[in-house]
């Protein structure tokens, strides 16, 4: 049986969120976008990033999917 997903609005995540979201920490996240495995921070501010709520999501699916 397939479970319903009800679509989340676009957002920013922050650290905090992305770390909560797949279970990482800061460094393997990092080390992961430097290898091009993981989708990319974005610049939001002078010093801060954010990540595409969209492209985590679908990022975590992928891993989820590759499981079964």
């Amino acid at each position: 049986m397939a479970a319903i997903v009800t679509p989340q609005p676009r957002r920013i995540m922050r650290l905090p969120q992305v770390q909560a979201a797949t279970g990482f920490g800061r460094a393997w996240i990092y080390t992961l976008m430097s290898r091009g495995e993981f989708p990319k921070a974005r610049r939001i501010g002078t010093r801060a990033v954010g990540w595409d709520s969209q492209e985590v999501e679908a990022w975590v699916a992928d891993r989820l999917e590759e499981r079964q």
